[in-house]
Protein backbone atom coordinates (compact mmCIF):
# COMPACT_ATOMS: atom_id res chain seq x y z
CA UNK A 1 0.00 0.00 0.00
CA UNK A 2 1.30 3.46 -0.94
CA UNK A 3 2.31 5.65 1.99
CA UNK A 4 -0.15 8.41 2.82
CA UNK A 5 0.57 11.76 1.22
CA UNK A 6 1.91 14.23 3.76
CA UNK A 7 -0.06 17.46 3.41
CA UNK A 8 0.70 20.42 5.67
CA UNK A 9 -2.54 22.33 5.73
CA UNK A 10 -2.48 25.95 6.92
CA UNK A 11 -5.77 26.77 8.64
CA UNK A 12 -7.16 29.99 10.06
CA UNK A 13 -8.80 33.18 8.91
CA UNK A 14 -7.24 35.12 6.04
CA UNK A 15 -4.99 38.14 6.71
CA UNK A 16 -3.15 36.12 9.36
CA UNK A 17 0.17 35.63 7.57
CA UNK A 18 -0.45 32.23 6.00
CA UNK A 19 1.25 33.07 2.69
CA UNK A 20 4.43 34.15 4.47
CA UNK A 21 4.40 31.01 6.62
CA UNK A 22 3.83 28.83 3.56
CA UNK A 23 6.77 30.40 1.75
CA UNK A 24 9.02 29.77 4.75
CA UNK A 25 7.95 26.13 5.12
CA UNK A 26 8.51 25.54 1.41
CA UNK A 27 12.19 26.44 1.78
CA UNK A 28 12.70 23.31 3.90
CA UNK A 29 14.13 20.31 2.01
CA UNK A 30 11.55 18.16 0.24
CA UNK A 31 8.61 20.55 0.65
CA UNK A 32 6.50 22.09 -2.11
CA UNK A 33 4.18 25.08 -1.69
CA UNK A 34 0.92 24.87 -3.64
CA UNK A 35 -0.82 28.03 -2.47
CA UNK A 36 -4.56 28.05 -1.76
CA UNK A 37 -5.64 24.92 -3.61
CA UNK A 38 -9.28 25.65 -2.75
CA UNK A 39 -9.06 28.49 -5.31
CA UNK A 40 -7.06 26.58 -7.92
CA UNK A 41 -10.16 25.36 -9.74
CA UNK A 42 -11.78 28.74 -10.37
CA UNK A 43 -8.81 31.12 -10.35
CA UNK A 44 -6.39 28.76 -12.07
CA UNK A 45 -8.43 26.64 -14.46
CA UNK A 46 -11.31 28.97 -15.22
CA UNK A 47 -9.77 32.44 -14.84
CA UNK A 48 -6.21 31.55 -15.89
CA UNK A 49 -4.69 33.77 -13.20
CA UNK A 50 -0.96 33.98 -12.58
CA UNK A 51 0.92 31.25 -10.76
CA UNK A 52 3.47 32.29 -8.14
CA UNK A 53 6.14 31.80 -10.83
CA UNK A 54 4.63 34.70 -12.76
CA UNK A 55 3.18 32.73 -15.67
CA UNK A 56 -0.52 32.33 -16.33
CA UNK A 57 -1.81 29.05 -14.94
CA UNK A 58 -2.31 27.60 -18.41
CA UNK A 59 1.29 28.48 -19.37
CA UNK A 60 2.95 27.19 -16.19
CA UNK A 61 5.01 24.08 -16.95
CA UNK A 62 4.69 22.81 -13.37
CA UNK A 63 0.90 22.94 -13.25
CA UNK A 64 0.66 21.54 -16.78
CA UNK A 65 2.61 18.47 -15.65
CA UNK A 66 0.46 18.17 -12.52
CA UNK A 67 -2.76 18.41 -14.53
CA UNK A 68 -1.61 15.76 -16.98
CA UNK A 69 -0.52 13.38 -14.21
CA UNK A 70 -3.67 13.92 -12.15
CA UNK A 71 -6.43 14.08 -14.75
CA UNK A 72 -4.89 13.50 -18.16
CA UNK A 73 -4.98 17.28 -18.58
CA UNK A 74 -6.85 20.12 -16.91
CA UNK A 75 -9.39 20.17 -19.73
CA UNK A 76 -10.79 16.96 -18.22
CA UNK A 77 -11.76 18.76 -15.02
CA UNK A 78 -15.19 20.41 -14.77
CA UNK A 79 -14.80 23.57 -12.71
CA UNK A 80 -18.58 23.75 -12.41
CA UNK A 81 -18.72 20.26 -10.94
CA UNK A 82 -16.01 21.06 -8.38
CA UNK A 83 -17.94 24.19 -7.36
CA UNK A 84 -21.17 22.21 -7.09
CA UNK A 85 -19.52 19.63 -4.83
CA UNK A 86 -17.88 22.34 -2.72
CA UNK A 87 -21.27 23.89 -2.06
CA UNK A 88 -22.59 20.47 -1.05
CA UNK A 89 -19.92 19.59 1.52
CA UNK A 90 -17.21 22.25 1.99
CA UNK A 91 -19.04 24.98 3.91
CA UNK A 92 -18.69 26.22 7.47
CA UNK A 93 -22.30 25.28 8.20
CA UNK A 94 -21.50 21.61 7.46
CA UNK A 95 -18.70 21.37 10.05
CA UNK A 96 -20.98 19.91 12.78
CA UNK A 97 -21.87 17.09 10.37
CA UNK A 98 -18.27 16.65 9.18
CA UNK A 99 -17.13 16.43 12.81
CA UNK A 100 -19.60 13.68 13.61
CA UNK A 101 -19.10 9.91 13.36
CA UNK A 102 -21.12 9.47 10.19
CA UNK A 103 -22.59 11.35 7.24
CA UNK A 104 -25.82 11.06 5.26
CA UNK A 105 -25.26 8.76 2.26
CA UNK A 106 -25.63 11.50 -0.35
CA UNK A 107 -23.25 13.83 1.46
CA UNK A 108 -20.73 11.03 1.94
CA UNK A 109 -20.81 10.32 -1.78
CA UNK A 110 -20.34 14.01 -2.64
CA UNK A 111 -17.51 14.31 -0.11
CA UNK A 112 -15.67 11.35 -1.63
CA UNK A 113 -15.97 12.80 -5.12
CA UNK A 114 -15.03 16.32 -3.99
CA UNK A 115 -11.92 15.29 -2.06
CA UNK A 116 -10.84 13.03 -4.92
CA UNK A 117 -9.95 16.15 -6.92
CA UNK A 118 -7.59 17.27 -4.14
CA UNK A 119 -6.21 13.78 -3.63
CA UNK A 120 -5.41 13.35 -7.32
CA UNK A 121 -3.78 16.79 -7.47
CA UNK A 122 -1.68 16.07 -4.37
CA UNK A 123 -0.64 12.67 -5.74
CA UNK A 124 0.36 14.26 -9.03
CA UNK A 125 2.49 16.89 -7.25
CA UNK A 126 4.29 14.13 -5.36
CA UNK A 127 4.83 12.23 -8.61
CA UNK A 128 6.08 15.29 -10.53
CA UNK A 129 8.37 16.68 -7.81
CA UNK A 130 9.39 13.68 -5.71
CA UNK A 131 8.96 15.88 -2.61
CA UNK A 132 8.03 14.30 0.71
CA UNK A 133 5.46 16.93 1.70
CA UNK A 134 3.37 19.72 0.27
CA UNK A 135 1.78 22.82 1.75
CA UNK A 136 -1.84 23.73 1.05
CA UNK A 137 -2.62 27.17 2.48
CA UNK A 138 -6.36 27.05 1.71
CA UNK A 139 -7.06 28.03 5.35
CA UNK A 140 -10.76 27.07 5.40
CA UNK A 141 -11.53 24.86 8.39
CA UNK A 142 -14.34 23.15 6.47
CA UNK A 143 -11.91 21.92 3.81
CA UNK A 144 -9.57 20.63 6.53
CA UNK A 145 -12.48 18.60 7.93
CA UNK A 146 -13.20 17.23 4.44
CA UNK A 147 -9.58 16.24 3.81
CA UNK A 148 -9.26 14.67 7.27
CA UNK A 149 -11.69 11.97 6.13
CA UNK A 150 -9.31 10.69 3.44
CA UNK A 151 -7.03 7.96 4.83
CA UNK A 152 -4.75 8.40 1.82
CA UNK A 153 -3.75 11.83 3.17
CA UNK A 154 -1.43 12.25 6.15
CA UNK A 155 -2.92 15.60 7.13
CA UNK A 156 -0.92 17.85 9.47
CA UNK A 157 -2.90 21.02 10.23
CA UNK A 158 -1.11 24.20 11.27
CA UNK A 159 -3.61 26.42 13.06
CA UNK A 160 -2.34 29.94 12.42
CA UNK A 161 -3.73 32.57 14.80
CA UNK A 162 -3.34 36.34 14.73
CA UNK A 163 -4.75 38.97 17.10
CA UNK A 164 -8.39 39.45 16.11
CA UNK A 165 -8.05 43.25 16.17
CA UNK A 166 -5.16 43.13 13.67
CA UNK A 167 -7.08 40.69 11.46
CA UNK A 168 -10.27 42.77 11.51
CA UNK A 169 -8.35 45.93 10.66
CA UNK A 170 -6.56 44.18 7.79
CA UNK A 171 -9.88 42.98 6.33
CA UNK A 172 -11.00 46.61 5.97
CA UNK A 173 -7.98 47.45 3.77
CA UNK A 174 -8.10 47.39 -0.02
CA UNK A 175 -5.39 45.09 -1.40
CA UNK A 176 -4.83 44.62 -5.13
CA UNK A 177 -4.68 41.13 -6.62
CA UNK A 178 -1.85 41.36 -9.18
CA UNK A 179 -2.45 37.82 -10.46
CA UNK A 180 -5.81 38.69 -12.06
CA UNK A 181 -6.04 39.56 -15.77
CA UNK A 182 -8.07 42.68 -15.00
CA UNK A 183 -8.21 45.11 -12.09
CA UNK A 184 -9.15 43.06 -9.03
CA UNK A 185 -8.95 43.39 -5.28
CA UNK A 186 -9.02 41.05 -2.31
CA UNK A 187 -12.32 40.76 -0.47
CA UNK A 188 -12.98 43.21 2.36
CA UNK A 189 -15.04 42.65 5.52
CA UNK A 190 -16.53 45.03 8.04
CA UNK A 191 -14.99 44.57 11.52
CA UNK A 192 -18.08 42.84 12.95
CA UNK A 193 -18.12 40.27 10.16
CA UNK A 194 -14.36 39.72 10.43
CA UNK A 195 -14.70 39.13 14.18
CA UNK A 196 -17.46 36.59 13.60
CA UNK A 197 -15.39 34.79 10.97
CA UNK A 198 -12.35 34.84 13.26
CA UNK A 199 -14.35 33.15 16.02
CA UNK A 200 -15.84 30.57 13.66
CA UNK A 201 -12.61 29.53 11.94
CA UNK A 202 -10.52 29.31 15.09
CA UNK A 203 -13.20 27.46 17.05
CA UNK A 204 -13.63 24.99 14.20
CA UNK A 205 -9.90 24.23 14.07
CA UNK A 206 -9.91 23.60 17.81
CA UNK A 207 -12.75 21.14 17.24
CA UNK A 208 -10.74 19.44 14.49
CA UNK A 209 -7.89 18.92 16.95
CA UNK A 210 -10.26 17.42 19.51
CA UNK A 211 -11.48 14.82 17.05
CA UNK A 212 -7.95 13.48 16.53
CA UNK A 213 -6.43 15.29 13.55
CA UNK A 214 -2.84 16.42 14.29
CA UNK A 215 -3.00 20.19 14.82
CA UNK A 216 -0.22 22.59 15.80
CA UNK A 217 -1.21 26.13 16.82
CA UNK A 218 1.15 28.94 15.83
CA UNK A 219 0.69 32.63 16.54
CA UNK A 220 1.55 35.08 13.76
CA UNK A 221 3.19 37.36 16.29
CA UNK A 222 5.53 34.58 17.42
CA UNK A 223 6.38 33.75 13.81
CA UNK A 224 7.41 37.36 13.16
CA UNK A 225 9.37 37.63 16.41
CA UNK A 226 11.15 34.26 16.15
CA UNK A 227 10.82 32.80 12.64
CA UNK A 228 13.59 30.24 13.11
CA UNK A 229 12.13 28.81 16.33
CA UNK A 230 8.64 28.75 14.82
CA UNK A 231 9.68 27.03 11.60
CA UNK A 232 11.79 24.53 13.56
CA UNK A 233 8.80 23.63 15.78
CA UNK A 234 6.57 23.28 12.72
CA UNK A 235 9.12 21.07 10.99
CA UNK A 236 9.25 18.74 14.00
CA UNK A 237 5.45 18.57 13.98
CA UNK A 238 5.36 17.72 10.27
CA UNK A 239 8.24 15.25 10.40
CA UNK A 240 10.53 17.41 8.29
CA UNK A 241 14.25 18.05 8.46
CA UNK A 242 15.04 21.22 10.45
CA UNK A 243 18.75 21.25 11.21
CA UNK A 244 20.83 24.40 10.90
CA UNK A 245 21.62 23.66 7.26
CA UNK A 246 17.94 23.23 6.40
CA UNK A 247 17.17 26.56 8.08
CA UNK A 248 20.02 28.36 6.36
CA UNK A 249 17.57 30.44 4.32
CA UNK A 250 16.70 32.38 7.50
CA UNK A 251 18.96 35.11 8.80
CA UNK A 252 19.32 38.63 10.12
CA UNK A 253 20.29 41.96 8.61
CA UNK A 254 21.25 43.94 11.67
CA UNK A 255 18.10 44.01 13.80
CA UNK A 256 15.71 42.88 11.06
CA UNK A 257 14.94 39.26 10.20
CA UNK A 258 14.94 38.01 6.64
CA UNK A 259 14.45 34.92 4.52
CA UNK A 260 15.85 34.06 1.11
CA UNK A 261 12.94 32.73 -0.93
CA UNK A 262 12.98 30.79 -4.17
CA UNK A 263 10.26 30.70 -6.82
CA UNK A 264 7.12 28.84 -5.78
CA UNK A 265 4.27 27.54 -7.93
CA UNK A 266 1.47 28.78 -5.71
CA UNK A 267 -2.05 28.75 -7.13
CA UNK A 268 -3.41 31.64 -5.07
CA UNK A 269 -2.62 33.73 -2.00
CA UNK A 270 -1.34 37.06 -0.74
CA UNK A 271 0.87 39.06 -3.16
CA UNK A 272 3.98 38.03 -1.18
CA UNK A 273 3.74 34.71 -3.00
CA UNK A 274 5.45 36.40 -5.97
CA UNK A 275 8.46 37.54 -3.92
CA UNK A 276 11.88 35.96 -4.45
CA UNK A 277 15.33 36.67 -3.07
CA UNK A 278 15.95 38.27 0.32
CA UNK A 279 12.62 39.19 1.91
CA UNK A 280 12.28 41.07 5.18
CA UNK A 281 10.19 39.43 7.91
CA UNK A 282 8.43 42.09 9.90
CA UNK A 283 5.10 42.53 11.62
CA UNK A 284 2.29 44.91 10.71
CA UNK A 285 1.05 46.74 13.80
CA UNK A 286 -0.64 49.66 12.04
CA UNK A 287 -3.93 48.60 13.57
CA UNK A 288 -2.80 49.72 17.03
CA UNK A 289 -2.75 53.38 15.99
CA UNK A 290 -5.04 53.43 12.96
CA UNK A 291 -7.99 51.24 14.01
CA UNK A 292 -10.96 53.37 15.14
CA UNK A 293 -11.63 52.99 18.85
CA UNK A 294 -15.17 51.70 18.45
CA UNK A 295 -14.00 49.07 15.94
CA UNK A 296 -11.34 47.93 18.39
CA UNK A 297 -13.76 47.76 21.33
CA UNK A 298 -16.36 45.89 19.28
CA UNK A 299 -13.92 43.29 17.95
CA UNK A 300 -12.35 42.84 21.40
CA UNK A 301 -15.75 42.23 22.99
CA UNK A 302 -16.85 39.79 20.27
CA UNK A 303 -13.66 37.73 20.40
CA UNK A 304 -12.76 38.10 24.07
CA UNK A 305 -12.83 34.42 25.13
CA UNK A 306 -10.49 33.27 22.35
CA UNK A 307 -8.30 36.37 22.63
CA UNK A 308 -7.69 35.42 26.25
CA UNK A 309 -7.23 31.75 25.39
CA UNK A 310 -4.55 32.58 22.82
CA UNK A 311 -2.72 34.95 25.18
CA UNK A 312 -3.55 38.30 23.59
CA UNK A 313 -4.88 40.02 26.70
CA UNK A 314 -2.82 41.54 29.48
CA UNK A 315 0.49 41.34 27.61
CA UNK A 316 2.48 42.93 24.84
CA UNK A 317 1.17 40.65 22.09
Amino acid sequence: MRDALRVIYLGGLGRSGSTLLERLIAELPGVNALGEVVHLWQRGLADNERCGCGHRFGDCAFWSLVGKAAFGGWDHVSVGRVAELKNAVDRTRFIPLLAGPGLPARMRQSLTEYTSYYLRAYQAVAEVTGDVAMVDSSKHASLAFCLSRRPEIDLRVVHLVRDSRAVAYSWTKTVARPEASSESYMTTYAPVRAAGQWNAENSALQLLARRGTPVLRIRYEDLIKSPEATVRALARFAGLRADDTALGFLGNDGESRRAVLHEAHTASGNPIRFATGAVSIHGDDRWRAAMPGWHRRTVTAMTLPLLAHYGYLGGAA
